[in-house]
């Protein structure tokens, strides 16, 4: 993991086409700015961690409902 120190208004780039970027600090947060190619999902940890437990869900619910449907 590499940890930088910056102040606002200043960039980290990934690569050549994603750019970060300190928008604020204040008290104990920091608001960053993501800049992405739009074929490159930018999301929370927290929201895709949801997105992958609901994917999961879905899964098992068809393979139970198929195996039902195989079970008749």
């Amino acid at each position: 993991m590499l940890v930088v120190s910056r102040k606002v208004g200043e960039r980290i780039l990934i690569g050549d086409k994603i750019t970060i970027t300190v928008v604020k600090v204040s008290g104990g947060g920091v608001r960053i700015g993501i800049e992405a190619p739009k074929e490159l999902a930018v999301v929370r940890e927290e929201l895709a961690e949801q997105i992958r437990q609901a994917e999961l869900l879905a899964l098992e619910t068809a393979q139970q409902e198929q195996a039902e449907t195989n079970a008749s």
